[in-house]
């Protein structure tokens, strides 16, 4: 499987080499406008506001059996922060697009209470500042990944609890003073999801919702310092993951080294590999990481799908159990849930586990050769459209051996 793996993306980039010799996606320019009436439909006050009130009562709900509820792996707020919204939103952002600033619950809150001060939503003390970029976002990432992966106290509830009142009092502050603006940039949820959002075949150009290719969808990522930041903490933290569940992690120090010491891996070995060989001048090389960062995000995603697709659709259906009797108390079943067994349908199926990991990882890094190299082509000097991406080639094939190790070793 590795070697076919390996083999399948130098494949691609030897075709792609010799037949895609300039760029072909268009980004905003590609797609086809829908109908009027389902962008009406999709746009209109009453699905908006529906969207916003789930994400509301659902953040509310996490709460309210986070404070009252046992601190019990039982209680659901533990699986409605790390399966239904980490792992769940992502198939969702695939399938319906850049949703998560609907359902966010601090996007909400802040149009309210712009709504009752009588300003705009995007209104702001002071701008924001354009040389912090994603960073925010990639810290908070980190701050995710580290709570899930590292923390000792990770599935407790109060951990879950402090989370969120923390996740919740950054953005209503940094709202306050840089306006919405700062949750395109700062909201670890919202930057990750929409990168994801940009595979889906659900765009808009000015406005208007458009079926689009999801590469020339990919290709509409902005760019922004810490964009690469972003990637290589999802990319590094998944790694991280298979690495920890094959080797025993002695501390919560040398866990925190680890990570930081895989996401530092994927940042440098992505970076150097951009500017290697490209013929450009070093005042334009420092760019070039951030233009082709993008190509990283089907990487990601293919590797969440690999590695947290059980998690979604087993302990996913446990989690619909405890929801039925939120504050664990023995006696509500209100749901009609209560009774469902857990069904481990992928668990006994090995082989087919493994035959969807490959097919996930290897379908990300096809995706992100295509883009990089579209990319490429694009920015590069012509003479090096193609030897300025044999590093980045390298550097893709030991992300698919070693990711697909780590995944089966795990």
């Amino acid at each position: 499987m590795l070697i076919g793996a390996a083999w399948a993306l130098t494949v691609s980039f030897v075709v792609l080499a010799f037949s895609w010799r300039s760029s072909r996606l268009r980004g905003l320019a590609a797609g086809l406008e829908l109908p009027g009436w389902v962008s009406a439909a999709v746009d209109s006050p009453s699905a908006r506001g529906a969207l916003r009130v789930f994400g509301l009562l659902t953040a509310g709900f996490t709460m309210w059996v986070a404070v009252l509820g046992p601190d019990s792996p039982a209680n659901p707020s533990v699986g409605v922060f790390y399966i239904y919204l980490w792992v769940g939103m992502v198939p969702l952002s695939l399938l319906a697009g850049n949703i998560w600033p609907l359902l966010s619950p601090m996007r909400t809150v802040h149009l309210g209470i712009t709504r009752l001060a009588g300003t705009a939503p995007d209104a702001s003390l002071r701008p924001y500042p354009a040389w912090l970029g994603y960073w925010p976002a990639a810290i908070g990432l980190f701050a995710f990944v580290w709570t899930e992966l590292v923390n000792p106290a990770s599935s407790s509830v109060s951990t879950v609890l402090t989370w969120c009142l923390l996740y919740a009092a950054v953005l209503l502050v940094g709202s306050a003073v840089f306006g919405s603006r700062f949750f395109e940039r700062a909201d670890p949820f919202e930057v990750w999801f929409g990168l994801v959002s940009r595979l889906s075949v659900c765009g808009r150009r000015d406005g208007r919702l458009v079926a689009r290719n999801p590469l020339d969808n990919l290709d509409t990522t902005p760019v922004d310092r810490g964009l690469v930041a972003v990637v290589s903490v999802v990319l590094g933290s998944t790694a991280y993951d298979s690495f920890s569940a094959s080797v025993v992690v002695d501390s919560t120090l040398e866990g925190t080294l680890v990570l930081v010491g895989f996401v530092l891996l994927v940042a440098l070995s992505f970076s150097a590999a951009a500017v290697v060989a490209t013929g450009l001048a070093r005042s334009e090389l420092r760019a070039l990481p951030g233009l082709l960062a993008h190509s990283l995000v089907p990487i990601g995603v293919g590797y969440l799908g690999a590695h947290y697709l059980t998690l979604l659709l087993e302990s996913g259906q446990r989690y619909a159990v405890y929801l039925s009797d939120p504050l664990v108390t023995g006696r509500h079943d209100y749901l009609g849930t209560i009774d469902w067994e857990t069904s481990y349908f992928l668990s006994v199926r090995p082989g087919l586990v493994a035959g969807l990991k490959v097919a996930f990882v290897v379908t990300g890094h096809v995706g992100a050769v295509v883009a990089a190299h579209d990319r490429a082509v694009r920015v590069l000097p012509s003479r090096a459209a193609v030897s300025g991406q044999l590093a980045m080639l390298a550097v893709m094939l030991g992300y698919t051996v070693g990711g697909l190790l780590l995944l089966f070793n795990a």
